[in-house]
């Protein structure tokens, strides 16, 4: 648990280090009895009539850790997150108002604002002419607010939310000015920002729990001298205030598994947004597809974040029903064609300001709807270019003012939100690791710690995941080594076939993994994009679980094979070896097309003509000396060549002038034992440094 307390939360914490220092020469107080027990007679944590917590006060406070001289009631503390939960599940649970008090958490983020000021979008043609998506915009927004973007269909409504997050990939035109506390944006700006795109894209084996501890470990630092339970009931903390204590345990699902509804499961991806310990939230059409029930859950439980946490929240929604909308602190109201504003400012305000343009609000109707109604282009109530200028005319010059001194007023930065909050750690005895100035806020080895984590349980929980390396190969092994049985006694010509089918089998296991690679790498696209891991990390793990898999299934599937053959097992080892090379090389080649293809069809169909090409030319289908001149190079990359080259050449050994005969007739050469190993394992390196630069560089998310 990483929390900050604020001066509306946590009372009595003005108290100096040099108190501290003194308290700790007295040595431990009265209340010590040793580590992990109640230290010290905390405030009590029984919520008061008005339904809110009194402040957790903090008594002798001591140089040691809090944990042995009674910073804070070990005790007290845990009660006072599980009162947390059940207050901020009470507020989920009952209807939700715009004058309900949502009171401050322990767990407020850095005031963080934002200002922006000529945010225009502008694509270049191929005929040189340019086209306009979006006007130059301007606005400011307090933390802690929720904020609505709305405007009809193609107003750039989701391109101002994508600029202003920070995640536009595409190319364009504009000068735009994105100020974060009055400083701009830096590479550390997703240490405070988290972004929940359209998709929900997650592992479907995963539960809630899981799910939203998964973001929130990667985002927090362990502090060595706060027990883990505290990081468990902080999130217990966000799936209350999502409404998602109810299937804590439930799978993710999706269209393989069962598990929560689309609902629910878009309240996942916010809660996980939220678990970033994100100052500033983006949400682009969090509400698309939902009932309009779910929909209002939607922006409900975001409310009860944006105030608890002072979370700065911006929402691209369509038109909500009156009650969703009233949720919202500010509007920011877009026309199309191009988009252009025509409204900023309060919500509350809205239908004031209408009614002073000369058109006001119906009785009983929405007023989201008569708000589109008025400014989408080519509709039978088109006023766009009306509001535009009423905008202009009458909001501009004072939004403009206020951007303008917003501009001047300077507060943290990222990197001084950091350091503050690493110094309050410190200052507080928790145990803070050392301070991380980077994009991702936890080390390589936590990382993949996490990620390990992670992959272990879905693979255990998913049968296909054991079936498909593990038993499918020792079954194709059984069907194979049933056609070769005896074949140890047959003619050594005959003896040869098994060989190659063996290495071939193993060789071609690997392609049965690239639909679940391709599907993990659209998940570690989306992780990647909000700065929770690295590719490495993402990597590390996968070779560490699908390849153990596999490599248990391959040499289950050769031993199985081997043992109907019949043949001695002096050769064994050699075969395995050989066998166990080539596995990782075309593992290699089938992970490298995995990360490279945008999809699986093109991934399985670039694979046949590389397999085919190694396969005929290993020196068994085609010989050397029969090959043409110009494709013998291709011999010299074959792996498979190599293997049936050196094995080939060990059992004509003992064949006599048979043998001799045979690794003649192929064009076989001894001694390229050390030259063959030397090749596969570069292959090897090449291919997955291949895999490394296409993971990060490729297919990525488009915006």
């Amino acid at each position: 648990l990483r929390w900050l307390p604020t001066a509306a939360a946590v009372k009595g914490i003005s108290r100096t280090r040099s108190q501290a220092s003194r308290d700790h020469e007295r040595g431990p107080t009265a209340g010590t009895v040793g580590r992990g027990r109640n230290f010290a007679a905390g405030a009590a944590t029984v919520p008061d009539a008005q339904g809110e917590q009194p402040a957790l006060i903090r008594y002798q406070t001591a140089a040691g850790a809090p944990w042995e001289h009674g910073d804070y009631s070990r005790d007290d503390l845990i009660q006072w997150l599980v009162n947390e939960g059940q207050q901020t599940k009470v507020l989920f649970e009952n209807p939700l108002k715009p004058e309900t008090h949502i009171p401050k958490s322990i767990g407020t983020r850095p005031a963080t604002s934002l200002t922006f000021s000529n945010v225009s979008f502008s694509l270049k043609a191929r005929d040189g002419t340019s086209k306009t998506i979006l006007e130059p915009c301007h606005g400011h927004f307090e933390p802690g607010q929720l904020v609505a973007i709305m405007g009809p269909s193609g107003c750039g409504k989701s391109t101002l939310l994508d600029m202003l997050a920070n995640k536009k990939t595409a190319a364009y035109e504009g000068k735009d000015e994105i100020l974060v506390n009055g400083h701009p944006r830096d590479h550390l700006f997703q240490r405070i920002a988290a972004y929940v795109g359209q998709e929900d894209v997650m592992p479907q084996h995963w539960t809630v729990r899981e799910a939203v501890d998964f973001n929130q470990q990667l985002k927090s630092p362990r502090l060595r001298n706060v027990p883990a339970e505290f990081r468990s009931k902080s999130v217990d903390l966000l799936l209350a205030a999502f409404g998602l204590s109810g299937v804590a345990e439930t799978y993710i699902g999706g269209d393989k598994v069962r598990g929560i509804s689309g609902g629910q499961r878009r309240r996942v991806t916010l809660a996980r947004g939220v678990a970033q310990r994100a100052s500033l939230l983006f949400a682009d059409e969090p509400t698309s597809g939902l009932s309009a029930t779910d929909a209002e859950l939607c922006v409900k439980a975001l409310r009860i974040i944006a105030k608890k946490f002072g979370v700065l929240t911006l929402v691209v929604i369509h038109q909500p029903r009156v009650e969703v909308a009233n949720l919202f602190d500010q509007l920011v109201l877009l026309t199309a064609t191009p988009g252009r504003m025509v409204y900023s400012g309060p919500m509350d305000e809205a239908l004031n300001y209408w009614k002073g343009c000369g058109y006001p609000v119906p009785p009983y109707s929405n007023p989201t709807d008569v708000y589109l109604d008025l400014i989408t282009p080519g509709g039978h109530m088109d006023r766009a270019d009306q509001f535009v200028a009423f905008f202009q005319e009458k909001l501009f010059p004072g939004l403009k003012a206020e951007v303008d001194q917003k501009k001047t007023e300077k507060g943290l930065t990222v990197v001084a939100m950091l350091r503050e909050q690493h110094e309050w750690q410190q200052s507080a005895q928790m145990g803070p690791p050392r301070i991380r100035e980077k994009v991702l806020a936890v080390p390589f080895h936590q990382q993949v710690g996490v990620l390990l984590r992670r992959k272990g349980k879905i693979t255990l929980r998913n049968p296909s995941a054991i079936v498909t390396p593990v038993l499918v190969p020792a079954c194709v092994g059984v069907l194979l080594g049933v056609m070769y049985t005896g074949i140890g006694s047959k003619p050594f010509q005959q003896r040869l076939s098994f060989v190659f089918m063996l290495l071939v089998r193993i060789c071609l296991g690997g392609m049965q993994l690239m639909p679940q690679l391709i599907e993990d790498r659209k998940i570690m696209k989306y992780d990647i994009s909000e700065g929770l891991y690295s590719v490495p990390a993402f990597i590390v793990v996968g070779v560490s679980v699908d390849i153990t898999l596999s490599l248990l299934g391959a040499i289950l599937s050769c031993t199985i094979m081997y043992i109907f053959s019949g043949l001695s097992w002096q050769y064994f080892p050699m075969i395995l070896t050989w066998a166990v090379l080539n596995f990782f090389v075309f593992d290699s080649f089938f992970a490298c097309l995995a990360a490279s293809a945008p999809n699986l069809q093109i991934a399985q169909v670039c694979a046949i003509p590389f397999n085919s090409i190694f396969m005929m030319f290993s020196g068994f289908m085609i010989s050397k000396n029969s090959a043409p001149a110009y494709l013998r190079w291709l011999f010299e990359i074959s792996p498979i060549g190599y293997a049936i080259q050196s094995i080939f050449c060990k059992m004509a050994e003992d064949e006599g002038v048979d043998g001799r005969l045979v690794i003649k007739l192929y064009g076989f050469e001894e001694g390229q034992d050390q030259k063959g190993i030397t090749i596969m394992i570069a292959m090897a390196v090449v291919l997955r440094i291949w895999q490394v630069l296409s993971l990060k560089y490729r297919n990525n998310i488009q915006k």
